[in-house]
């Protein structure tokens, strides 16, 4: 298979797993990804999911171009962008399909292209101190079409993202942790390890909040200010009658650790 799926708990483990091809993206590994990212949004009992690839040399480096580009010779060059509007993204969560749930990358080694975007699409990003990170697009004459252009000036300065997309050069994880493109660097040996603490810890807290904290700030990127400062309301409000949140005002008031049902 492609893609290995497996749980741990309430966390989704999901790895890339075509290391002879650096784990690049054919038709068959984002078939697999979209079921496995329509799995984790509609299995209850997945609250976290950690996306990573197979080996030690790369997280994904992109498309297969060879594969992939199949699908350009297939579709009529004025009838493509109406293909990407009504279906998913490569990948699956680069282009409408929403898992509504905490996405972390583990990316342990190259990410390029695609896989920049891929991962540029979950919501917190680990690397390994051997990652590579980059869009290589303007090189081969394209820019980025799943996300690229359009979510890295939203993790980085947009400077420094013009900087990426217009150079092609790569940039190491210790660059890329101090831009804010990645969260938190570690050895490779360590990369898993610090993955699935992070996801427990998220997994600890009542998954209602945390999908909503989650939903609060996806859905504020594309507001201003104020119409998001009334989406937080919106959000937050019924939190407070929720049966999580007398729980945790009781364990407060009884100086307990809090019983979370369910968990």
């Amino acid at each position: 298979m492609p893609v290995h799926f497996e749980t741990e708990g309430h966390i989704a483990w999901i790895t890339l797993d075509r290391p002879e091809a650096l784990n690049a993206i054919d038709p068959e590994s984002h078939a697999a990804l979209v079921a496995a990212w329509e799995r984790v949004r509609d299995e209850e009992e997945l609250r976290v999911a950690v996306l990573t690839g197979a080996g030690t040399k790369a997280f994904c480096a992109g498309v297969d171009l060879k594969r992939i580009g199949e699908f350009y010779q297939s579709v009529p060059a004025g009838q493509r962008v109406d293909v990407w509007n009504r279906t998913v993204g490569i990948g699956g969560i680069t282009r409408n399909l929403e898992v509504g749930k905490p996405v972390i990358a583990a990316v342990n080694g190259i990410c390029l292209g695609g896989g920049l975007e891929l991962a540029l699409a979950c919501d917190i990003r680990l690397a390994s101190s051997n990652a590579t990170f980059g869009l290589p697009e303007v090189r081969w004459a394209i820019i980025p079409g799943q996300g690229g252009t359009q979510r890295l000036p939203r993790a980085v300065p947009p400077a420094i993202a013009l900087e990426m997309l217009l150079t092609a050069q790569p940039i190491t994880a210790q660059r890329a942790e101090a831009i804010g493109l990645v969260n938190h660097t570690y050895p490779l040996a360590q990369l898993k390890e610090e993955a699935r603490t992070l996801a427990q810890t998220i997994v600890a807290h009542p998954s209602r909040a945390v999908q909503t904290a989650l939903a609060a700030v996806r859905r504020g990127l594309t507001l201003s200010l104020p119409e998001g400062l009334r989406l937080e309301q919106e959000l937050a409000d019924p939190l407070r009658d929720s049966p999580e949140n007398r729980e945790a005002r009781a364990a407060f008031r009884e100086k307990r650790p809090p019983r979370w049902s369910g968990s």
